[in-house]
Parts: C-alpha cells; structure tokens; sequence
C-alpha cells in the first residue's frame, strides 16, 4: 500500500519541480532580455537621429498626467505623518523637531518611494499597454519596414521622458508634503510658514539629498525602460495588452524596493 501511495503521488510531485524549473528558467530568461533591451535602448541616447519633440511631448504627456495625483499624495502623507508623529515627539518634549522630523522622512525616503510607485502604476503600465498595442496592431512592425527606429522614436524617447520627469515629480511631491505637514502643524500649535519651512530645511543636509536625488533618476529610468520592454516583447492578441501593462506594473514596483534598499546600504556603508 506504502508503495502504491508514492508511485501515486510521484507524478504530481515531478510536474511541481518542472513548474518550478520553468519558472526559474524563464525569470533569468527574462532578466537576460532585459539587460541585453537595456543596451540597446543606451545606445539609440547617444545615436542620431535625436528624437526632440517626441522626447518633450512625452514627458509632458507623462508629468502632466501624474502631477495630481503625485501632489495629491504627497500632500496627505505630509497630513498624517505630522499627525501621527506629533502625540509621540509631544510626549517627549520635542514637538520643536517635528517640522525636521516630516522633512527628513519625506526627502530621503518616503517621497521618493510613494512618488515611484504611483509612477510605476500610472506611467509604466500606461507605456507599457501603448507599446503593446503598437506592437499587436502591426505599427512597430511597419515603422521598421518604413525605415524608422522604433527604439529611438517609440522606446528611448519614454525612457529618457520617465528618467527626468520622474525626479521632478518627486520633488513636487516633498513640496506638497510640506505644505501638509505645516497645516497639520497649526492644527496643534501657532507657527509661521517661515519659521516651520526654517526648522525643516535646519535638518536637512546634502547627505539627505543627493542620494535621495539620484535614486528617482534610477527610479525614472527603470520605469520606463521595464514598461517599454514588456510592451515591446509583447505577445500575439489584444489580451497581451493588459498582461503587459500589469507585469510592467508589479515588475517596476519591486524594482523600485530593490533599487531603494541598495541606495540605503550604500548610504549607511560611506
């Protein structure tokens, strides 16, 4: 019986190590691409013809879509961080830190991080969802027959729009966040605008924001490319369009936690 029971559950246990060995093979399949799409796509920035209107278009296209609901955000998490912080730092004493407290968190973490994932959502699966259509109706195909490069025009054009409109956007968002820690701030206790906008920048130094400045401009940068390659790469039939917009989504938020935790090892190391 013993023996009948494991020639039973043997085949299933083999299918679930092949699924498991696919899945595994099609990931560093998949990172291979992305690293070989990634050249090529650094190459069409330095190789004429240099796509300017279309590189200005789509970073407008991408700034103005996401400039609401990036200041919207970034407004409420300045709201409720200062409500929340404010009963603990009270308890304390040192409600006088709470203006640097909001301004540190928000400069060096949380408004990068926030504001790269609702691009992610907003700007990668938007670019991703364009491109797989313009791959499923046939456009990239005859931009290539016609003698045009759809890397420089279609795909470089967005990745360098994501890369600059990106940290722009974030900052924004710190802005905002400011303005809703300073109304949440009176809500407690009578402060000038200028002396909450001088005890937030007092604790603020460029340790805080050059790292916080060029992580977005990676953050911009895989946005984009991660959103054009899974459009790019696109499959046969209009259901590959969403598949591409919601890998292009949950791939570059993970990428965005990954490029983050390595800025804060480096930062914490030097």
């Amino acid at each position: 019986m013993k023996h009948l029971k494991m020639n039973q559950l043997s085949p299933r246990k083999i299918h679930i190590k092949e699924e498991t060995r696919h899945f595994y093979n099609g990931l560093f399949i998949d990172l291979g691409e992305l690293v070989i799409f990634s050249i090529n796509v650094i190459k069409q920035f330095f190789r004429p013809p240099f796509e300017h209107r279309e590189l200005i278009k789509q970073g407008f296209l991408l700034g103005n879509k996401s400039f609401a609901l990036v200041s919207v955000t970034g407004f409420i998490m300045g709201l409720v961080l200062t409500m929340q912080m404010n009963p603990v730092l009270a308890d304390f004493g040192a409600q006088t830190l709470l203006p640097g407290a909001i301004s540190v968190a928000m400069v060096r973490e949380l408004g990068p991080v926030i504001t790269g994932l609702i691009c992610a959502g907003k700007m990668s699966s938007g670019i991703g969802a364009e491109i797989a259509a313009m791959r499923v109706t046939e456009q990239i195909d005859a931009m290539e027959v016609s003698g045009t490069n759809p890397l420089g025009f279609v795909v470089a054009t967005r990745v360098l729009a994501t890369t600059v409109t990106v940290p722009v956007l974030v900052i924004f968002a710190d802005a905002f966040s400011f303005f809703g820690a300073f109304l949440a701030v009176n809500v407690f206790e009578d402060i000038s605008f200028t002396l909450f906008i001088d005890r937030a920048f007092a604790m603020l130094g460029f340790v805080d924001l050059i790292p916080a400045t060029i992580k977005t401009v990676f953050f911009g940068f895989f946005i984009g490319l991660i959103g054009c390659y899974k459009g790019y790469n696109a499959g046969i039939g209009t259901e590959s369009v969403g598949t591409a917009a919601n890998s292009a989504v949950v791939v570059a938020s993970l990428t965005i936690f990954v490029i983050d935790l390595i800025f804060v090892l480096i930062t914490n190391i030097l």
